[in-house]
């Protein structure tokens, strides 16, 4: 089993980038296995590690599709809409409480 290389942080060859660095390039990994990796040094814990593709391999990212657009639209609708009262309240609702402000404060009404 072949090992990746290691390099340093700031420190990798030109031809290589992260995945949020392709992304920003309009690139996607495209099925190549990762060429190399990143160290970061962290204090008192474990490196972080970033992985490196080659960038002549990446390939463009895909077109979103009217369909693409669709369901993310759906899915988006669906975080913002309270299953309580089944109101688009206009922001994601955080999954720790998973209703609405509104509902919320009705039931610390009800509560008191």
């Amino acid at each position: 089993m072949a090992t990746l290389p290691i390099y340093r942080w700031r420190f990798a060859p030109d031809g290589y980038a992260t995945y949020r660095q392709l992304r920003a390039l309009g690139l996607r990994p495209g099925g190549q296995n990762v060429a190399a990796q990143v160290e970061r040094p962290r204090r008192r814990r474990e490196p972080l590690i970033a992985y490196l593709y080659r960038i002549d391999h990446a390939k463009p990212v895909r077109p979103m599709t009217p369909a693409r657009w669709a369901a993310l639209a759906k899915a988006n609708t669906a975080r913002r809409t309270c299953p309580r009262c089944q109101l688009d309240v206009g922001y994601c609702i955080p999954p720790s409480h998973g209703i609405c402000g509104r509902c919320i404060a009705v039931d610390e009404e009800s509560a008191a």
